[in-house]
């Protein structure tokens, strides 16, 4: 196979029923190319792949030219932060609903995969975040996040109280539901949804959006992605922090969220033929051109 890449990773969406047919087909396709394929074990398990093809999520990445993920945003979003350290770039095939990140048609899969592994694709680079939980001055969490981190009122439903520093500079204090802490790839999120900016994935900001905040003048803030955002829970019994909504940890009055950019982003490629725009208009049900 005379490919720009030569060895495949496949990462699927593991809970769904629909994952089967479609994976023996991109199997089937990569088959053809002459292309050497692994597999993470829960897709390798649910087509009775050879045991020889699967491996571990975390471990793909060492074995792969390229990851390809077939699922949903939250599929690819899942393995982002499983390869956050392989500099393995990603291109993700979409079997769920909005896919902003998954931007390749199920219908149009082998088309527009064949076009990519034939050296014809668009590449960028998406910011990471990486956080920790200090409390007492001990590390209480580490984690990642392309979408999001999210501090979160708890169960309980009453607000919480924040202290929000940048760069060690004091923001300001805020008392709301929560505060979302949003890359450009979660900018079209929760973030949007609560009334945040969309942030260009070109553009290297963060984005500081208050959930539904006591003080209504209080409102989202774009800061370089160079810099440290720190959070002080003040108050909140049961609130929570959460990273892309995949990993989460309990938080305690005076535990501090620390968050800062990751030393290397992730790598998507997508087809030539992709428009970030167009993808809003598609998904967000904007106007087209008259």
């Amino acid at each position: 196979m005379n490919s720009t890449f030569q060895r495949i990773g496949i990462v699927g969406k593991y809970d769904s029923r629909n994952l089967a047919e479609p994976l023996r087909k991109l199997l089937g396709f990569l088959a053809e190319r002459g292309a050497e394929v692994v597999l993470d074990q829960r897709s390798a398990a649910a087509v009775g792949a050879a045991p020889e093809l699967a491996v571990t999520l975390e471990s793909i990445g060492s074995h792969a030219d390229l990851v390809v993920v077939l699922g949903g945003d939250g599929t690819l979003l899942h393995a982002a932060r499983a390869l956050a350290c392989q500099n393995v770039p990603l291109i993700g095939i979409n079997l769920g609903q909005l896919g902003f990140l998954t931007d390749i048609p199920a219908n149009a899969m082998e088309k527009m995969l064949g076009q990519v592994l034939d050296g014809h694709y668009q590449e960028e680079t998406r910011t990471l975040l990486k956080t920790k939980i200090v409390r007492d001055g001990a590390i209480l969490n580490r984690s990642v996040a392309l979408n999001d981190v999210v501090l979160t009122k708890g169960v309980h439903g009453s607000m919480i109280d924040l202290e929000v520093y940048v760069d060690g500079r004091f923001v300001y204090s805020l008392r709301a539901d929560g505060l979302i802490v949003a890359t450009p790839t979660g900018s079209t999120a929760y973030a949007l949804s609560s009334g945040g900016p969309i942030l260009h994935p070109d553009l290297g900001a963060i984005v500081l959006v208050p959930i539904c905040p006591h003080t209504l003048s209080n409102r989202p803030i774009a800061l370089s992605d160079r810099c440290t955002v720190e959070v002080i829970l003040q108050k909140g019994v049961g609130a929570v922090a959460n990273f892309d909504v995949q990993d989460h940890c309990e938080l305690e009055a005076d535990d501090r969220l620390v968050i800062t950019p990751a030393e290397k982003g992730i790598r998507l490629l997508h087809p030539l033929e992709h428009s970030y725009f167009a993808m809003l208009r598609e998904k967000l049900r904007w106007g087209a051109k008259l």
